[in-house]
């Protein structure tokens, strides 16, 4: 199997995105307007409160069952570790380029997060059908490739969910009142300096002291837990991931609405449809919003060409590093599919859902955009080159002879 046999492979589903995202952009010109900016807005409510958690829903009750659930199991790691070396090389950016404080959040938030989810749910089935593909029978292929997508977005929206709109929170709030602090005043804690001086005296009771320190901690906890919004955790896409993980693994729910003979069947089928608009949606949506990254804004170029060198050069590094390791150690089957989606993984341009994030505080939504306009321009070559040279390990090193 040669290179350019691999190459042609890898680059016409990601080809695919990039002329839907296109057609994106076109329809959100001023003089066509069909895409507007509330039009966007609107129909990207309906993609997160609809269209993502019937896709996410209908795909895993489908696809996961207990059994390939733990065959799966390294994937949530291996999603973990993309942001943990990701938010890691994005501080590292942060300390060169040194941003506002509004942009902290989406700085780390890009380098961290990727588009693990409706990117995959693109590029997998597309690559199996593709001929010079390295992964065996297309049908068996895209059948794998769909419940390895589906399983990466449930897991990567519930890590966005939980760390990159924390993070953000965190910044955005420190940019609009940069008199909040971390530190809790003694008065918050609800004793009397006073009582806090008698009590650490070194001659009081040892179990005195130990109450004043219970009382502080749980002070500490109860203003950490309203800085940590765990509510965003469950978004309608991870609601949806939920849903989805109980029909595919409880055998008596999946036997009444996964099937052909399954009498509840129409209630997946319904999901099915509304959850395949989500993919060419998304795609129009991303294409409109990069059209506002066209007219510029005040991020610099160190930033944006910092991120996109995390993105598409360091975090693929670690990645092949992390993936061989995880083999080595026989931590992960060698299925040359599944071995392709964790590399993948490490070479993904950055989550939509971050500006989505942005928009909600209402900081950075034209830096994202100039981000996302680079970083999905350039998707096109560099994800094309990493996914064919990834095969070209996989079949020299992976792929049974």
């Amino acid at each position: 199997m040669g290179f350019m046999d691999l190459f042609w492979a890898a680059s016409m589903p990601v080809l695919k995105v990039l002329i839907v995202t296109v057609l994106g952009s076109f329809l959100a010109v001023d003089s066509i307007d069909i895409l507007g900016q509330s039009t966007r807005k609107q129909v990207n409510n309906i993609v997160f409160f609809v269209l993502n958690p019937a896709l996410v829903s209908s795909n895993l009750a489908r696809t996961i069952t207990y059994k390939n659930i733990v065959s799966m199991w390294f994937m949530p790691v291996n999603i973990l570790l993309t942001f943990i070396i990701g938010s890691a090389l994005g501080w590292l950016l942060m300390i060169i380029a040194r941003p506002p404080k509004h942009l902290k959040g989406l700085i780390i938030g890009t380098c961290a997060a990727g588009n693990l989810g409706n990117m995959l749910l693109i590029i997998l089935p597309a690559v199996c059908k593709e001929k010079g593909s390295p992964f065996g029978d297309p049908d068996v292929c895209s059948d794998h490739s769909i419940a390895y997508a589906s399983l990466s977005l449930a897991v990567g929206a519930i890590y966005m969910w939980l760390y990159v709109y924390n993070l953000v929170r965190v910044f955005a709030g420190h940019s609009q009142d940069s008199g909040n602090n971390v530190i809790i005043p003694i008065k918050d804690t609800g004793i009397e300096q006073e009582d806090l001086n008698r009590n650490l005296n070194p001659s009081s009771k040892f179990g005195e002291k130990v109450m004043v320190m219970l009382h502080v901690m749980k002070q500490l906890l109860v203003m950490f837990s309203r800085r940590l919004n765990l509510k965003a955790v469950f978004a309608p896409s991870t609601i949806g991931a939920i849903v989805g993980f109980v029909i595919g693994t409880v055998t008596p729910i999946r036997r009444l609405m996964i099937g052909t003979t399954a009498p509840l069947r129409v209630i997946q089928d319904s999901a099915s449809l509304v959850g395949d608009a989500a993919i060419p949606i998304v795609a129009l949506i991303v294409g409109g919003n990069l059209l506002k990254g066209l007219r510029g804004s005040g991020i610099t170029l160190t930033l944006v060409f910092g991120i996109v060198a995390v993105r598409y050069v360091f975090l693929p590094l670690f990645g092949i590093l992390m993936v061989k390791g995880a083999l080595h150690l026989g931590l992960v089957h060698p299925d040359p599919l599944y071995v392709f989606v964790l590399l993948l993984q490490f070479a993904l341009p950055p989550a939509m859902n971050n500006g989505t994030i942005m928009q909600l505080f209402g900081v950075g939504e034209s830096e994202c955009s100039v981000i996302m306009l680079w970083t999905y321009g350039l998707a096109s070559i560099c994800v094309t080159l990493w996914s064919t040279f990834f095969m070209w390990l996989i079949a020299k090193f992976v792929t049974p002879n």
